[in-house]
């Protein structure tokens, strides 16, 4: 089916391309909210991040719907990273110790674990430069070597931009009563 509204895009059915857009928005748009931050930042990302799509639909081979989304995944993100860049709020990375950054205290929350809107305003919280770093390796699963390059910035200082974060949320769980999912590996 997928392949089929797929083939549909490529022909230009403007009909095939709205029910794609509409299968996808709400899933990417999360994807664009974890680098950007802010819903009209990332509705401007997503609107951008399918325009490229829509363009390059047409040379797209598909293989399987994992892969698909995967590339719909890589165009969003990319777009993220894009848009950062543009408000020169990409990166904020420090290479000493010293940062001075706290993650924001959130209310304390019940005992019976994490749930994952708090979660993801937990990584919401960290600095924009952290936040980016985790999103790409924890999340997106991007080597360091690819982190780099798709930051111009040395390996190692993704590595520690993501020992920073990690550093940063399990403070935050250990300070807000959750000792068992501060120790888990992040």
């Amino acid at each position: 089916m997928l392949r089929e509204l797929i083939e549909q895009c490529q022909r230009g059915n403007a009909f095939a391309q709205r029910r794609l857009y509409d299968h996808y928005v709400h899933r990417l748009l999360r994807v664009a909210l974890r680098y950007v931050g802010q819903e009209p930042e990332a509705e401007e990302v997503l609107m951008n991040a399918f325009l490229k799509i829509f363009r390059s639909l047409p040379s797209f081979t598909y293989r399987d719907d994992n892969g698909f989304e995967a590339w719909l995944r890589r165009v969003v993100v990319n777009e993220s990273l894009l848009h950062l860049r543009a408000k020169r709020a990409l990166p904020t990375f420090q290479t000493d110790d010293s940062d001075g950054y706290e993650v924001a205290t959130a209310t304390q929350l019940p005992n019976d674990g994490l749930e994952a809107e708090e979660i993801y305003r937990l990584i919401q919280a960290l600095p924009t430069g952290y936040r980016t770093v985790f999103n790409l390796y924890a999340i997106e699963g991007y080597s360091h070597r690819e982190i780099a390059e798709q930051l111009n910035i040395a390996e190692n200082t993704s590595k520690s931009q993501l020992s920073k974060a990690r550093a940063l949320l399990q403070t935050w769980l250990l300070n807000n009563g959750y000792e068992r999912e501060a120790k888990r590996q992040l």
